[in-house]
């Protein structure tokens, strides 16, 4: 029986995290925590375990507007979700969750995230510095059409005219394509979608509440109409599941057709809590080849020489269909129009040298 989610609003202190290493931006903001999404192969799984830390030092519980609590016993909760009120039997698992929750069960929504965001990019001297919108959860699911926290965003992000970075597996985003369509014009914008496959049969499996990927192919051909820069993440490519020519090609055909202004595709990196749950979903789903998906990453890293065979792949589809990699190439020309617009506001303020996106290596955000 499939868990019902569970919504909880929570206030931060700070809406914007600075990210560390080679990504193309400098922060991170994150409009959720946890994402009911429920890819198998998540990456993000380890966070909620600090929530509880985070929230004792920064974030609050707001306790008079919690939807639920959660409870350690098997009893009946009662919990108001979206309007309407249900009645659920903790599973086993649950008994076992932290005060943090599921990942893809408990979802906690920062309410309070307009308001600190907009006195973080208000603050004097503050450079245009790249912001990415979700990098650990996504920005639009389905928490979004309850909380409908984006839109405000999006409207600051247009005053500061602030550059941003998103990719998302939710059709939802089109709600904001006006707002997305004015910020593309006063400032860098990257949308993308991650798509993996192009089998609906397969999509349910790995990634069961998300858009359709025609869908997610259908809102990046509406949002080619902006300047916004788009792209295509075909990450991760599973092996043995979706690493086959029969699943790529399909996608990067796709890709082509709507005339993507990139398609970046890297397979699938297994460590922490997602190696644990990800090797359990295939043994689940796939129990034919567990053995062989030990086997391939039994050193904790993908095989050397099947991961080349993956990348020879890419290499090939990415030639025959005339498709280029490079994220990068309108960032910089778009991010050099931002500076030179705010230099000509402020000709006393140099250039900000930490902007130069030389410095940045192929690491895809």
């Amino acid at each position: 029986m499939k868990s019902l989610v569970r919504y909880r609003p929570v206030t931060c202190k700070s809406a914007l995290h600075p990210v560390r290493g080679l990504f193309p931006h400098h922060w991170d903001l994150n409009v959720y925590r946890g994402c009911q999404h429920g890819c198998k192969y998540c990456y993000a799984l380890y966070s909620h375990k600090y929530l509880k830390q985070e929230n004792d030092e920064s974030d609050q519980i707001n306790q008079t507007n919690q939807i639920d609590q959660i409870n350690q016993t098997n009893q009946i909760d009662q919990i108001n979700q979206i309007g309407r009120i249900e009645q659920i039997n903790q599973t086993d698992s649950d008994k076992n969750e932290s005060l943090a929750g599921n990942y893809y069960n408990h979802i906690y929504a920062k309410t309070n995230i307009v308001e600190r965001l907009e006195k973080e990019l208000s603050r004097p001297g503050r450079k245009p510095e790249v912001i990415n919108l979700g990098g650990v959860s996504d920005s639009y699911q389905q928490a979004e059409a309850e909380y409908a926290l984006m839109p405000d965003i999006l409207k600051l992000m247009i005053k500061y005219k602030n550059p941003v970075n998103i990719s998302t597996k939710s059709a939802l985003i089109l709600r904001d394509f006006d707002l997305f369509d004015e910020l593309s014009k006063v400032s860098y914008v990257n949308i993308a979608a991650t798509v993996t496959t192009t089998d609906e049969s397969l999509r349910k499996i790995i990634e069961p509440d998300c858009s359709a990927s025609a869908k997610r192919f259908d809102f990046l051909e509406k949002f080619k109409k902006t300047d916004a820069t788009v792209g295509v993440h075909v990450m991760p490519v599973m092996p043995l599941i979706s690493d086959s020519l029969e699943n790529l090609e399909p996608i990067f055909s796709r890709t082509r057709e709507i005339g993507a202004d990139y398609i970046i595709a890297a397979p699938l990196f297994l460590r922490g809590q997602t190696r644990k749950s990800y090797f359990e979903f295939v043994k689940n789903d796939f129990p034919h080849l567990y053995d062989p998906m030990r086997i391939l990453y039994k050193t904790g890293h993908l095989n050397k020489e099947y991961k080349t065979g993956i990348y020879e792949k890419i290499n090939s589809l990415s030639e025959k269909y005339n498709l280029s990699d490079d994220y990068r190439k309108s960032m910089n020309l778009k991010l050099k129009k931002v500076w030179r617009d705010r230099d000509a506001e402020t000709p006393q303020e140099k250039k900000p040298k930490q902007l130069t996106l030389s410095q940045f290596g192929a690491t895809p955000f």
